[in-house]
């Protein structure tokens, strides 16, 4: 199981009720205006865009912003800026991998604010596919165990994803993260919801191959460096190989 998984999962839940409220909203709205721009404004046809506009509405971006970016990405209105998808590699305390994706319209600015990010809480810049390697490119849908209808179990879920070309079903805790091959996540997530099994996200993502223990003091630094380059506009994911072991989590 990924520590960073569950990190980020757990992060993402406290997002949606604390100052960094809007700041991820903005974020979602740029993914929303991308995919748009980049397979056209029909999510029925765009399943990129439908995943991006699902996963909007359950972080309660109001339904107004989104229609505005779709219709900002389709070219239905105009404003839309040219966003293009950088990634910048490095490492943090602790050795930690760690891969920046950067969705910007400047990339100078992208480039700095990460180097900035980096340098001032102890983590260093890598050359492009020093890191990278040790990542995997995968489908990743998170879903709650807690649903409507009542408890998800592991099993209802491997049983409706199997078929569909899912990897593992991991548990995080809180929730389970099935795991796929980025052209098999459509049809993942078409067969939880062809089960009435809820989902909070279905995205293409990057999953590490495996995944660096790390102590109290290390963990805390390598959070703080996250949080300092998610708290970019360019930054749109970031994603690291440490693995947090519960009772050091409690810790920090």
């Amino acid at each position: 199981m990924s520590g960073h998984s569950k990190w980020a999962t757990t992060k993402h839940k406290k997002a949606a009720v604390d100052a960094k409220r809007s700041k991820m909203f903005a974020k979602l709205i740029k993914n929303i205006e991308v995919a748009a721009r980049t397979g056209g404004g029909d999510p029925d046809g765009n399943p990129t865009l439908y995943d991006a506009i699902q996963k909007a509405k359950r972080s309660s971006v109001p339904s107004d912003n989104i229609d505005r970016a779709v219709k900002r990405g389709g070219g239905a209105d105009a404003g839309g800026a040219e966003y293009q998808t950088v990634m910048y590699e490095g490492y943090g305390p602790g050795t930690v991998a760690i891969l920046v994706e950067c969705l910007t319209d400047n990339r100078n600015r992208a480039a700095s604010e990460v180097r900035t990010a980096m340098t001032r809480n102890g983590g260093t810049m890598a050359d492009a596919g020093s890191v990278s390697f040790l990542f995997n490119r995968k489908g990743v849908v998170i879903l709650p165990k807690e649903q409507a209808t009542g408890q998800a179990s592991e099993d209802a879920v491997l049983a409706a994803v199997l078929d569909a070309g899912a990897e593992e079903v991991n548990d995080l805790g809180e929730s389970f993260e099935v795991v796929s091959e980025p052209g098999d996540l459509v049809a993942v997530r078409t067969a939880l919801q062809a089960e009435d099994i809820e989902y909070d996200s279905a995205e293409v993502s990057f999953l590490p191959s495996a995944n660096v223990p790390v102590e109290a003091d290390d963990a805390r630094r390598v959070f703080r460096l996250i949080d300092a380059l998610e708290d970019s506009d360019d930054v749109q994911n970031v994603y690291a190989n440490f693995d947090v072991p519960d009772e050091v989590m409690a810790q920090v």
